[in-house]
């Protein structure tokens, strides 16, 4: 979609026109599926269909205050993203420990017929630690690095973008992007060569 077939969208989006926010959701709603399944190994599908509702809810309420001079998608992806954390954190609270829940990809939902779709590839600082069996000790490495480094290194890899659409979500000049997320990288190094040197006496399944 161009830019100004997109501001069009979104302009009958805020003049309340159901038809517009239906193609808004069609052609939104799978890659903010795929950004979300990517920020944590172990949502399972009906966990990330809460959080794209829930994302989808909260551009309802505050379309108003979505800024036309930036992509509509970084924009969505950085709620989609506080959705996840809250959504997470939430998890946490309710329940301590517990086992993992395995993640069908090919399911769909008999509601809406929807699927997570993920890509054949996930995008990562290192494509070795993307593999399956070592993703959740990935999430936790990032947990333990913290805002705002998890946060930039989230958008660049995870959400796929530039360091221009991550310039406008964090308000940062693109120099400070690239010197944030190199320095942000060196961090999580040193963490992961912590938390992945259990992967060789603890065994590990998903």
């Amino acid at each position: 979609m161009t830019s100004n077939a997109e501001a069009d969208l979104i302009t009958r989006c805020r003049r309340g026109e159901a038809q517009a926010w239906d193609e808004l959701f069609d052609q939104h709603y799978p890659a903010a599926g795929r950004f979300v399944f990517q920020l944590a190994s172990d949502f399972t599908r009906e966990d990330v269909e809460e959080i794209c509702q829930e994302t989808f809810l909260s551009v309802i309420k505050s379309i108003d205050s979505f800024a036309s001079k930036s992509q509509f998608q970084t924009w969505l992806f950085r709620i989609a993203a506080n959705k996840a954390r809250d959504y997470r954190e939430r998890q946490r609270a309710a329940k301590r420990g517990g086992g993992q829940t395995p993640i069908s990809l090919q399911a769909e939902d008999p509601q809406n017929g929807l699927t997570i779709d993920p890509p054949s590839h996930a995008p990562g600082p290192d494509a070795t630690m993307m593999s399956a069996e070592r993703m959740v000790l990935l999430r936790e490495s990032l947990d333990q690095l913290g805002e705002p480094c998890r946060e930039i290194i989230e958008l660049r890899y995870f959400g796929d973008l530039s360091y221009e659409e991550i310039s406008n979500v964090l308000q940062l000049n693109v120099k400070t992007v690239s010197s944030r997320l190199s320095k942000c990288l060196d961090r999580l190094e040193d963490i992961t060569r912590s938390v992945f040197s259990r992967e060789k006496t603890t065994p590990y399944s998903v």
